[in-house]
């Protein structure tokens, strides 16, 4: 809620849209999500939520939230259903690459992908239509009950595209000047920029050049 105290230095600045980080339900960082549906605890209640981006908006102010569609946190209730059932998990095909042969590094009795070696960022599959009806659901939800206005994709360089072109068929249909942006490190970003996937990537690139061009 303080972020009400910072809308007329926002207005002064000339800002007319907010990026907020990761505020679905996660346990530490924020990009280990828990829940999909709800809103960080830590931060506030959805209605805290609704009240912020109500009076952004009404300010002439838009509000993109981060979408981590990548992976999840190991509290995500599917993946609690794999380590409790592990193969007769209805949930196994949720996530890459399982193998129930192999050990994880957490102690797991099975091994699975991850982000980047980081093991408690578990890799959904995204191939799998049920996953993207979660997610998708969850989109629709922001969308109808908060009313945001894009989101930022984080990861999205591992992010299947398939995937990114579902999203974007399916938020372009509830309105159609819903923005999305990718992070993506480096590459072709043409690969992620057209008509069918995202508006926008990160250009990190440039961020050394920058850095430098500031500080020296």
């Amino acid at each position: 809620l303080e972020v009400l105290d910072w809308i007329e230095h926002f207005k002064e600045l000339g800002i007319n849209a907010i990026y907020f980080g990761p505020i679905f339900e996660s346990v530490s960082h924020g990009y280990d999500t828990t829940d999909y549906y709800q809103t960080d605890s830590r931060l506030g209640s959805k209605e805290d939520f609704k009240k912020v981006f109500t009076a952004l908006h009404e300010n002439g102010i838009r509000v993109i939230v981060d979408g981590v569609f990548n992976h999840v946190g190991r509290k995500f209730f599917a993946f609690l259903d794999v380590q409790k059932n592990l193969e007769q998990s209805d949930y196994k095909d949720w996530f890459c690459n399982l193998n129930f042969s192999w050990q994880s590094p957490l102690g797991d009795s099975f091994s699975y992908e991850n982000w980047h070696g980081a093991a408690e960022l578990v890799k959904l599959n995204l191939r799998n239509p049920a996953v993207c009806e979660h997610l998708l659901g969850a989109v629709g939800m922001w969308m109808d009950e908060l009313g945001i206005d894009g989101l930022r994709l984080d990861a999205a360089d591992c992010v299947d595209r398939e995937f990114f072109k579902r999203l974007h068929s399916f938020t372009k249909g509830k309105r159609g000047d819903f923005w999305l942006m990718g992070e993506v490190i480096h590459g072709d970003y043409a690969r992620w920029v057209n008509d069918e996937m995202l508006h926008s990537v990160t250009n990190y690139e440039l961020w050394k050049g920058l850095y430098s061009g500031h500080n020296d």
